[in-house]
């Protein structure tokens, strides 16, 4: 009798991603935008098949896209059989609960795609605590959106209560969870705290960069161990140290989570006490893709974030990362030789306007002793003046 064989595998679901053009922001930016955001959905999973773009002055309070934008989307949602549409902006409970019953499909914003994502991705005990936090504070606003399968028909004996309980009964669980997971958060940090300080005297260096520039490819090159890396959006979200020795002088590495632009508000939030290695740490190590082509404007986000972080002041090498995929093009440099050699990058206006800078290529192995000279030196000069008397390392 011949067996059965079934199919057990997960059907990608179909996106579609939704962006409005402002007066601040370019169509160029906006299709940038939105190149990013399908590459959260790929990190996600899914499958993007189509991009809706309006220009407006600003996003329509009840529908965040015009009606006739809107019915747009919806033809199109009906006739190609699409799963979820995406938004590249946070959507108010109210915009999502209209779009979801014109649509009538699942509808995601930009942080709740992130979230998702850092679901996936957590491993540790902190990380999924902190990215179910974000979570509940992001649900909470959104409540009646869940219980809309209890609204009430006007008027009517009997009728009135029963959804508007329930919701404020989650809303008491939700708020009593929220409480419980920042002081099991609180209670981590203390553990964290504890052992930074068992860490003794070494010098502390954290990388910091834009979410899939090269940071744990960089880890592993410079610890010789094995941190996890894809080409995938927020590959890390655990902050990981190593102790990594230079010739003679030894000192702890962290690789930390990457920033990404209208990151939630939430999130970042709930990812300072991750960041902590960033604000106690010596030398920053800020690692951009040189290759991308908006690398200036993820430069920007994460000097931004920085500041935020109140870390601005550290001692900040500049690591351009991928230069074998560099291409002047996308620059709109016009250069006839190429590739540029690394006597052009040295003299280019990304060196002076980033000093000190380094140019590398972490998986072609590409003037990386270079980098470690640099790192070297940094390292060395700031034990040297915290700690004059020490001669034992050099």
């Amino acid at each position: 009798m011949k067996q059965k064989v079934y199919d057990t595998a997960v059907k990608q679901e179909k996106v579609v991603l939704v962006g409005v053009i402002t007066p601040n922001e370019t169509e160029v930016q906006e299709k940038e935008y939105l190149e990013e955001l399908e590459f959260l959905v790929a990190t996600a999973g899914g499958l993007t098949v189509k991009s809706f773009t309006q220009k407006l002055q600003r996003p329509e309070r009840a529908t965040f896209v015009g009606t006739g934008k809107l019915e747009e989307i919806r033809e199109y949602v009906v006739a190609e059989e699409i799963d979820i549409v995406v938004f590249d902006d946070e959507l108010t409970p109210s915009q999502l609960r209209n779009i979801e019953r014109e649509l009538q499909v699942k509808i995601l914003d930009r942080s709740n795609l992130i979230l998702d994502i850092f679901a996936n991705r957590a491993q540790t005990a902190q990380a999924k605590t902190q990215v179910e936090l974000a979570q509940l504070q992001y649900l909470l606003p959104r409540l009646t959106r869940l219980w809309t399968h209890l609204e009430r028909q006007k008027g009517g004996i009997g009728m009135r209560g029963p959804g508007e309980s329930q919701i404020e009964t989650d809303r008491r669980l939700i708020l009593n969870k929220i409480s419980l997971l920042k002081e099991r958060l609180k209670l981590i940090d203390r553990q964290n705290e504890t052992q930074r300080k068992n860490r003794g005297q070494l010098i502390r260096v954290a990388l910091v960069g834009y979410t899939n520039v090269g940071k744990s490819t960089i880890m592993n090159m410079l610890s010789k161990s094995d941190v996890f890396a894809e080409n995938k959006l927020f590959a890390t979200l655990d902050t990981t140290v190593r102790k990594v020795v230079i010739e003679n002088v030894p000192f702890l590495l962290s690789d930390t989570v990457g920033f990404i632009r209208k990151l939630p508000h939430h999130l970042v939030e709930c990812f300072k006490s991750t960041l902590d290695e960033v604000r106690e740490a010596d030398i920053l190590v800020h690692v951009v893709d040189i290759s991308h082509s908006t690398f200036e404007d993820q430069i920007r986000t994460v000097n931004e974030t920085l500041k935020d972080l109140k870390v601005v002041d550290k001692k900040t090498i500049t690591v351009f990362n991928k230069i074998d995929a560099f291409n002047p093009a996308d620059h709109n440099i016009d250069i006839k030789e190429t590739p540029l050699t690394m006597d052009d990058f040295r003299h280019s206006w990304m060196a002076k306007n980033n000093a000190p800078a380094i140019f590398i290529s972490a998986t072609h192995k590409e003037n990386v002793e270079e980098f470690r000279s640099m790192l070297y030196d940094a390292v060395k000069a700031i034990h040297t003046e915290r700690y004059p008397y020490d001669n034992l390392l050099y």
